[in-house]
């Protein structure tokens, strides 16, 4: 057992090193630009209006009437990559290294960009949701490369190590701190604001990483299974997986269906499986990535 073990360990390792390497420069001109939209979308929209939207660069808008705020965005930087090379160790700190040098350099380089695109501050709303898209997307691309942008995403790792919390709990902690901070220097009303930028970076992240959903994942529960498994693949001609389920109330063994339809059929779906069995319980979710062929090259999801 204990060869097994290290034989099936090394394979794992070896199929993780390939996916590292896979598309390597891909995944670095994906970083680069990630990075490159980011430093755009802080100068533009950001560090003019003071929105406080967490993370490193909201740091550096509290204090640029003390420092340059390429200066402590590149302070910040380097001194929590030496604080994750002790706390995360080697390797989770070289996927934060480029990021985390690259975006003050970005930040520096299009420092004047607003001299060139002249934006005017008076629709907050506006430039939040705007500049909040960019920043979704920016960091989508370096999070979808296995990169990070380094600064407080270090900071949200070991926070998550340490203190046992998700990434997402920590997060909310740190970008939380640091926009309630920015409200006591530029006003409550922009926290508002700022409350807005992270909602659609977030939503936007994952856009991004995920793809939009064109499909939706149905489990569906029925004492009906097998009429319904087969309207949705004899009329509908998509693909049924049949799953052996056990009740947690009634210790009763049943069948619960599942699958993976377009979203443009969920309402023929849904009304068809309401006609067959209107006690049918039907759960749906977003379905990413789900390709594949089934029978003689006919794709089914």
């Amino acid at each position: 057992m204990g060869l097994i073990r290290a034989i099936r360990k090394r394979n794992s390792e070896r199929i993780l090193r390939a996916v590292e390497h896979a598309h390597l420069i891909k995944r670095y001109v994906y970083l680069i630009l990630g990075v490159l939209i980011y430093a755009i979308a802080y100068n533009l929209f950001f560090l003019k209006n003071n929105l406080v939207f967490g993370g490193v660069g909201g740091i550096s808008i509290i204090t640029k009437n003390l420092v340059d705020p390429t200066i402590m965005i590149l302070a910040l930087s380097i001194l929590l990559l030496i604080i994750s090379f002790f706390a995360l160790g080697k390797k989770e700190t070289l996927n934060s290294l480029v990021g985390s040098l690259l975006f003050p350099v970005f930040v520096y380089l299009t420092k004047n960009i607003g001299d060139y695109f002249v934006i005017e501050n008076d629709n907050l709303l506006l430039i939040a949701l705007i500049g909040g898209v960019m920043v979704g997307i920016g960091s989508g691309m370096v999070f979808k490369t296995g990169f990070t942008t380094g600064g407080t995403d270090i900071l949200n790792q070991i926070t998550s190590k340490y203190l046992k919390i998700s990434i997402g709990t920590s997060m909310l902690i740190t970008d939380g701190v640091i926009v309630i901070i920015g409200g006591f220097f530029f006003g409550w009303t922009r926290v508002l604001y700022a409350m807005i930028v992270l909602y659609i970076i977030s939503l936007m992240v994952d856009k991004v990483v995920l793809g939009i959903s064109s499909k939706k994942a149905l489990y569906i529960t029925t004492d009906k299974d097998a009429e319904i498994a087969d309207y949705i693949m004899t009329s509908l001609n998509l693909g049924v997986t049949i799953i052996e389920t056990k009740g947690g109330y009634t210790n009763k063994r049943k069948h619960m269906l599942m699958s993976v339809i377009p979203t443009g059929d969920y309402f023929k779906v849904k009304e068809g499986i309401n006609e067959i069995d209107e006690n049918a319980i039907i759960v749906a979710t977003d379905a990413y990535q789900a390709e594949g062929t089934y029978g003689k090259g006919r794709r089914r999801y």
